[in-house]
């Protein structure tokens, strides 16, 4: 059973992901677009001894996610869409790692 509540994408909920609301386009989009400007932000300020706990967070939040990817009845293209800027994020916080 998922956690609907649980926060998957800065304060982005599982229900947001796998719903039906909001819809995909645009507004999924738009919130997962401002939520990684907001974790792209806050990010600067994390220190490096506390990146690869956000790494292993959102990785947690990936497998959550992805946990039923044949589930028919669950939003693919909101699920994509979250893998695509769950992405974005974890190859940030891993550049900040390397830096």
């Amino acid at each position: 059973m998922l956690d609907l509540d649980k926060k998957v994408f800065g304060n982005i909920t599982t229900k947001e992901i796998i719903g039906a609301d909001p819809p995909a386009l645009p507004d999924t989009k738009e919130n997962l677009e401002k939520e990684l400007t907001t974790l792209l932000v806050e990010l600067e300020s994390v220190l490096k001894i506390n990146l690869e706990n956000l790494l292993a967070e959102q990785k947690i939040a990936e497998n959550h996610i992805n946990s039923r990817p044949g589930a028919m009845a669950l939003a693919q293209n909101k699920i994509q869409l979250f893998n695509e800027y769950s992405e974005k994020y974890v190859k940030s916080i891993a550049k900040k790692l390397q830096s």
